[in-house]
């Protein structure tokens, strides 16, 4: 749950980076997709990490989409790709 938190948090980070008048909507877009998530079952590694996974290239996505450099979802990147916890 903390690491979950913790793509979140970063998430919503990356969501000031865009344009203004787009930040609600990812904002509340990637609200939603962790809500519609919270009871998934955290025992299991292997899906867990496939959203993390999937959380990140979707960043990666907008980020491209709004031509906001991708080094800035280098931290998500660490907490999604990297980090074991």
């Amino acid at each position: 749950m903390e690491k979950a938190l913790r793509i979140y948090a970063e998430m919503l980070r990356l969501v000031r980076r865009l344009p203004k008048d787009s930040r609600p909507y990812y904002a509340k877009y990637a609200r939603e997709n962790f809500v519609n998530y919270r009871d998934f079952d955290a025992s299991d590694s292997k899906a867990l990490d496939e959203l993390f996974h999937r959380a990140y290239n979707h960043s990666l996505w907008v980020l491209n989409k709004y031509s906001v450099d991708e080094s800035a979802a280098q931290k998500l990147k660490e907490i999604c790709l990297m980090d074991e916890n």
